[in-house]
Order: structure tokens, then C-alpha cells, then sequence
């Protein structure tokens, strides 16, 4: 079978009614049925993301002196460097290196911090060795939060949703972390990259280079996602699963290493409802929801109301030595 992965054409959702009607039943299908597709025409130019992923190229080739001075490991808000094998997957160790941004925020001061995943919010690492990668990184950090929300709003009518359906979980701003990651060759080329997994928040945006390795799980087998020059690979994280009531798609993908003497450059950003929201399970028309295929949602479910810990829970499982140096045992919520 050939790649399952469908493209779609940001285009059509403003160029007419009826194109913005077809954009939306595309979405709908492809989010449903595969749970990735891939998004051009989105308003980002290729210069723009050939230019961040030279700065990826850039920062990765600094020394590893310089790196290890913004290592993860000095931040409790899980920003900065980290090297191959330092991040887990599904328990596994990951063969790539990393830097992770998210907001640029000033830390709670301690008296003010009630939940521990309020801990999260704080300021980013940067390299003195690379002034412009700030503004750059955050000013594309914010066009990603553009056209996902584009997207989150368009999926809501997908699901015969008001277009602001969850709107008011991301009012605030949603959560939103990106990473620039270097994945080197080995001479196995099947050596984990990234190992199997969902993604946890409402959407992921990934940019990748000329060498393929994204693969995805479709009907029990694997596919390449092969790149495709200036498109993005989008796919649904469980979060929108779950406020979908099943009829949205999370699916499991993966990262293979590539061969021997190839390295490969990506860039990912994941969207998902702020820290303090609360998900509501969408009511469906029953014509959709009798082609929900994922899980049935519990309004209580704690990944729908618990937001902030569940992302706090995720970053500690991935980074273990950031979560012994700063969170050994959890605060006690004083506010609850």
C-alpha cells in the first residue's frame, strides 16, 4: 500500500465557501482515518523554515562546552540542550539530540507556586553564542501557534462544532513547546531515533528535512512519511482524541535513525490547551459519533481536567535527570 499520509491545501480555507467547506470534510477524514496528514499552502515560506533549520544546523555544531552551559539540566522548566540518550520513550532511550523551548516567561516566585506543573513557566536557555536564535525561534514558535489554531478551529467544524468550541481552553494562550533535533547516522539505521508513541496535547506540527525516518502506524503496519519540501506533517495528539470523544485520531509513530554518514535535521511544535484548562468532551451529532473508532470519553477523565500535571507528568517521565535534580518529591497543593 502506498503512503496512507493525505496532503492538504491550507489554501482552500479562505479562498471560498466551498473550498473552505471541502478543506474542512478533508480534515475531518484525514484526522479521523489516519490521524497525520500533510499541510501546505499554510503561509509559512520554505526560506523561512530552510533558515531555521540552518540555525538547528548551527547550534547542533557548536562545542559540546558550549551546549552543555544551556544543558536541560540546569532548568526546572525542562528548557535548553540535551544530548543523544537523554530523553525516554515509551521507557526507551532516544538517539538524538534536542533543544526545547517553549513560552519566554518570568518563573513564579515560590510563594505564588500552588501546582507543581506551575513550575513549568519560566524563561528558556539560549546560547550567547547565537543571539539572533531567540527572536528568530520565538517569532516561529508564534506563526506555529497561528496556523494551529487555524487548524484546531477548523477541526472543530469538522465535528459539526461551533468553530470556538475550545477556544476557551486556549484563551489565555495555548501550551506550546518546540524543538529543534539532530538525528545521527548509525550503521544499524534501524537504532531508535524516536521509539513509539502518541503525541499527549491537540497537535503537532513537524518540519523535516531532505532524509526521510518519520514513520507512522497505519492498519498494523509502518509508512515512511517521506518529506515533502515545504510542507508540514501534522498530526493529532490524544488530548483532541479525547475531546473528540473517540472520533479524532491519535496515532502511534515513530523516528528511525538514518544510515551510517547521514544526519537529519527537524523541527517540531506541539499545541495543547493551557495549563489550567479544563477539556470538555464534545457532543457529537450521532451520525459522527457512530464513526468514532478511538476510546469512549469520560468528562472526568483526569487527562481532560488535569492539563498542567499531565504535562508535568509527561516531561518528567522523558528527562528523569531533570526531574531528580528538581522534583523529588511533588509539592503539596495548597489550594485545591
Amino acid at each position: 500500500m502506498q503512503n496512507p499520509v493525505p496532503v492538504l491545501s491550507m489554501r482552500k480555507l479562505y479562498s471560498s465557501a466551498s473550498h473552505r467547506q471541502e478543506f474542512i470534510a478533508e480534515i475531518g477524514k484525514a484526522a479521523r482515518e489516519v490521524g497525520f496528514f500533510y499541510l501546505e499552502d499554510h503561509g509559512i515560506s520554505l526560506t523561512e523554515q530552510v533558515k531555521v533549520l540552518d540555525t538547528a544546523k548551527s547550534f547542533f555544531a557548536l562545542s559540546n562546552t558550549a551546549k552543555k552551559e544551556i544543558q536541560m539540566i540546569h532548568s526546572p522548566h525542562f528548557r535548553g540542550y540535551s544530548a543523544n540518550y537523554s530523553e525516554l520513550t515509551a521507557g526507551r532511550r532516544d538517539r538524538r539530540e534536542q533543544f526545547d523551548i517553549m513560552d519566554e516567561l518570568t518563573a513564579f516566585s515560590d510563594a505564588d507556586i500552588h501546582h507543581e506543573w506551575q513550575k513549568l513557566i519560566g524563561p528558556n536557555q539560549w546560547p550567547k553564542q547565537l543571539p539572533e536564535m531567540k527572536p528568530q525561534l520565538l517569532s516561529w514558535q508564534d506563526k506555529l501557534t497561528e496556523v494551529s489554531l487555524q487548524l484546531l478551529e477548523a477541526l472543530c467544524e469538522s465535528l459539526e462544532q461551533p468553530s470556538d468550541a475550545l477556544s476557551e481552553t486556549v484563551r489565555k494562550g495555548p501550551y506550546r513547546h518546540t524543538k529543534l533535533i539532530k538525528y545521527p547516522g548509525t550503521s544499524e539505521g534501524s537504532e531508535q531515533g524516536v521509539g513509539a508513541h502518541k503525541d499527549p496535547g491537540y497537535l503537532t506540527l513537524v518540519m523535516q528535512d531532505e532524509n526521510s525516518g518519520l514513520e507512522v502506524e497505519f492498519e498494523q503496519q509502518w509508512y515512511k512519511v517521506a518529506p515533502r519540501p515545504g510542507a508540514f506533517v501534522v498530526n493529532i495528539g490524544e488530548l483532541l482524541e479525547l475531546a473528540s470523544n473517540g472520533y479524532l485520531k491519535a496515532t502511534n509513530h515513530r523516528v528511525t535513525s538514518p544510515k551510517k554518514g547521514v544526519t537529519r535535521y527537524s523541527s517540531a511544535f506541539f499545541m495543547a490547551a493551557q495549563l489550567d484548562a479544563s477539556v470538555p468532551v464534545l457532543n457529537l451529532p450521532p451520525h459522527l459519533a457512530k464513526q468514532a473508532k478511538g476510546p469512549t470519553s469520560d468528562p472526568n477523565n483526569p487527562l481532560l481536567n488535569n492539563v498542567g500535571e499531565n504535562v508535568m507528568k509527561g516531561r518528567k517521565r522523558s528527562h528523569p535527570d531533570v526531574s531528580m535534580r528538581f522534583y523529588p518529591q511533588p509539592i503539596e497543593c495548597t489550594s485545591c
